[in-house]
């Protein structure tokens, strides 16, 4: 029988053992704690992993993503975890986490080395146009090289922007905009984002391909775009949208779509079920697939659940599996 290799992703929101909304950390450890064990994950990708400063370590670290992990079987395996701006630890909030059981052979990440900040003309409250800035994305991909039995695994992990209007100086009065247009600006600023770490997230697709046309590769994370949208298709590379079938080889498969569309939500936005996280896979790993599961049987309606209003440990996503048979390794050797 071949050996089973799980890949999971998981955005733990704003995971923090400081208090959050009055949610004491000790509630979430007794929710989320369940959910990582039932994915039984060999390679786990987390987004929103905060970290900080503690009394008794100078570099900041994710200790709440250490609390988590005690006394599971993820406690053992290799972590990586993403770094701010300064590249030197992680930031304060909204890191990106690799656990894997596989050792881990390299990592780097992502942000804007591919893609450079686009630069938009904003407009004032008055409507006058101002000077061209940059439009910058907050997070960074975690790209991950993995060692499985000898053969390497690349893994992206990445949390692309929502779609929510970003912050524009003038147009907003604390959580208000001042203007339908203002809101519109700013909605197309996130829009820019989004679509700019999709692209980037391409870009490290093919730097891959180029070197190996056979690369296992896994684009795990929150793309908050359901497969149809143009994060999703940016990143898949779909034959129909390039026209040319000898790019082929080179499309993103989404593991979900092996899934009943009744099964397939990861969030539930104001009644509507929503897939916005994701398992991409290469074809050559794609050949070694065997199932996908969508854990979302406690799934809340993260717009409209009375809980919003005290607070919740739950996370509003879904956790999604992607499983793989391997061949068994020859006696006395690895699997070529």
């Amino acid at each position: 029988m071949s050996r089973r290799l799980r890949i999971a992703t998981f955005n733990l929101e704003n995971l923090d053992d400081r208090s959050r909304e009055g949610i004491d950390f000790a509630d979430r450890l007794a929710v989320l704690r369940p959910q990582i064990e039932r994915l039984r994950a060999d390679i786990l990708c987390l987004q929103e992993v905060n970290a900080r400063r503690t009394p008794h370590a100078a570099e900041r670290r994710a200790e709440a993503l250490e609390r988590l992990l005690e006394g599971t079987d993820y406690a053992a395996h290799h972590r990586v975890v993403s770094r701010g701006p300064g590249g030197e630890r992680p930031a304060d909030r909204h890191n990106l986490a690799v656990l894997s059981r596989p050792p881990v052979l390299a990592w780097r990440q992502v942000r804007h080395d591919l893609v450079p900040p686009p630069l938009c003309r904003p407009s004032g409250p008055d409507g006058a146009a101002a000077d061209p800035v940059p439009v910058e994305w907050e997070r960074p991909l975690l790209h991950v090289t993995l060692d499985v039995d000898g053969v390497p695994l690349h893994v992206l992990n990445l949390h692309l922007r929502a779609p929510r209007a970003a912050h524009l100086p003038g147009h907003k009065r604390g959580r208000v905009w001042q203007s339908v247009a203002g809101w519109a600006e700013g909605f197309f600023h996130a829009t820019v984002k989004r679509a700019g770490q999709a692209l980037e997230a391409r870009l490290v697709v093919d730097q891959i391909f180029e070197n190996d046309p056979g690369a296992l590769i896994a684009v795990c994370g929150d793309f908050n775009a359901d497969d149809h949208e143009t994060p999703v298709r940016t990143i898949r590379g779909d034959e129909e949208d390039t026209g040319n079938g000898h790019l082929a080889g080179r499309v993103l498969v989404a593991t979900g779509r092996s899934l009943s569309e009744s099964q397939r939500y990861s969030v539930i936005h104001h009644g509507r079920r929503v897939m916005l996280d994701h398992v991409l896979v290469s074809r050559p790993l794609m050949g070694r697939f065997v199932a996908a599961e969508i854990h979302n049987e406690t799934l809340g309606d993260e717009l409209v659940s009375p809980v919003l209003v005290r607070g919740t440990p739950e996370t509003y996503h879904a956790p999604v599996v992607a499983e793989f048979a391997l061949p068994d390794r020859p006696p006395g050797g690895t699997t070529p």
